[in-house]
């Protein structure tokens, strides 16, 4: 496994057209001057964001083939980067939804991972959109995704599910957490860098959360933020609420200090496994 891994959290403000957020992802990689297989983690929604009610559904792509996916393995390969989709709407067996999905693809353009938010944010938040009812188009994946790969073993997860500490108990043993979100201006001021805090401190791993950030095209608000913890839960990298790119070189080998020092995971009595009836 390779000891030192360059994480890299790109903050946007996405829109509704898909050429131009694609657009964006590639100018600021571009400037970026990324090291070999640094982790790129995008937003979620990061190829569409802030439009009308069901239009994902006319950018949903099948798995393994669409604009979006060939864009990102183009990407991934041209920046010799491992790169997490943030997530993207992909058609499933029900044709009125969607998945939200987060893909993991490797330096040479392969899918290594394929993560499907679980936790869908049906709320209501005292903001100006007000409710939430992403269940109405999206369908709830079905399965804990762990990848392992050379630069250490990701955990993946999306958004909502930062408040679910039971996913992240039964993904084991993780290097690197990635998050992409879309955190409201509300809950993020509220709870983000404290749930996030809490994932790293309980997981004992480094953390790449990469969130939506300023005032969207339906008037949805989104707070920014995206952040780059350590095991210890200490803030290494942030960037507040302009779009851009954030980026820090880690050492994995930390890793084994933190743990030996304070073996959570043997001292653990508990072990979460996903219920699939709720």
């Amino acid at each position: 496994m390779t000891q030192t891994v360059n994480l890299v959290a790109l903050q946007m403000t996405s829109g509704p057209d898909v050429t131009e957020n694609l657009n964006t992802v590639a100018t600021q990689l571009a400037s970026a001057n990324l090291p070999a297989n640094s982790l790129v983690v995008l937003p979620e929604c990061f190829a569409c964001f802030g439009t009308r009610d069901g239009h994902l559904l006319t950018v949903a792509e099948p798995e393994g083939n669409g604009p979006i996916q060939t864009a990102l393995k183009v990407l991934s390969r041209q920046h010799n980067c491992y790169l997490v989709s943030g997530t993207l709407p992909m058609q499933c067996n029900n044709p009125d939804k969607f998945t939200a999905s987060s893909l993991l693809i490797s330096p040479q353009g392969e899918q290594l991972a394929h993560y499907q938010k679980i936790h869908l944010f049906d709320v209501s938040v005292a903001d100006n959109t007000r409710s939430y009812f992403e269940s109405k188009y999206t369908q709830p994946g079905a399965q804990v995704v762990v990848a392992d790969t050379p630069i250490g073993r990701i955990g993946m997860a999306v958004c909502y599910d930062v408040r679910f500490p039971g996913l992240f108990d039964a993904m084991g043993e993780i290097d690197i957490l990635v998050l992409p979100a879309a955190f409201t201006k509300v809950t993020g001021a509220a709870h983000w860098h404290t749930l996030l805090k809490a994932r790293a401190v309980e997981k004992q791993c480094f953390v790449v959360a990469v969130n939506q950030t300023g005032v969207h095209q339906n008037g949805r608000e989104t707070f920014g933020h995206s952040v780059i913890l350590s095991p210890w839960g200490e803030q290494l990298a942030q960037r507040a609420t302009m779009p851009g790119v954030v980026q820090q070189s880690v050492n994995l080998a930390e890793l084994d200090t933190y743990r030996q020092s304070m073996p959570l995971s043997l001292h653990n009595r508990f072990r979460s496994h996903f219920d699939k009836s709720s």
